[in-house]
């Protein structure tokens, strides 16, 4: 492991959990939008949920067990990155309301499937997540710090 693995793999979780962060803040400033884009038929769609995936750089479990069992030299993995952002595909919430423009003939509106609940608390857990690593990375560099005084 190099001397600035720590920092670094802390670097990559905050740039993560950041991201994470604006996702579900986006969620929530769509979650009344009910005209986000266009389906294949030409018609309006409300705006779907998105959904982070992310995924550890460097080895998978699978290949460290594999080297840890035969005695090889063990690599770290070098911290996490985003995998992919999927839209969620849970049904849209039907809302009563006659009286909205993009009500169907039973005066019903298709609402975005996003929940405020799961929203913010994706986004605490985001939070509390970043976090951490800034203290991870406060960690490292102290003693990355405490290693330049061994010399004096």
């Amino acid at each position: 492991m190099g001397m600035f693995d720590g920092i670094n793999i802390s670097g990559s979780a905050l740039t993560a959990n950041r991201f994470k962060m604006d996702v579900h803040a986006d969620n929530i400033a769509n979650q009344q939008t009910t005209r986000a884009r266009l389906n294949e038929a030409g018609e309006w769609e409300p705006y779907r949920r998105k959904i982070v995936t992310q995924t550890a750089k460097g080895e998978q479990f699978n290949q460290f067990l594999h080297k840890a069992i035969g005695k090889q030299h063990i690599n770290t993995g070098k911290g996490v990155s985003i995998h992919s952002v999927n839209e969620d595909p849970t049904p849209f919430n039907p809302v009563y309301n006659p009286n909205h423009p993009d009500a169907n003939d039973e005066g019903y509106v298709m609402m975005p499937n996003v929940d405020p609940l799961k929203e913010m608390m994706g986004m605490m857990t985001a939070s509390r997540a970043y976090e951490a690593n800034v203290t991870a990375l406060n960690a490292s560099k102290g003693i990355l710090m405490k290693s330049l005084e061994i010399g004096k």
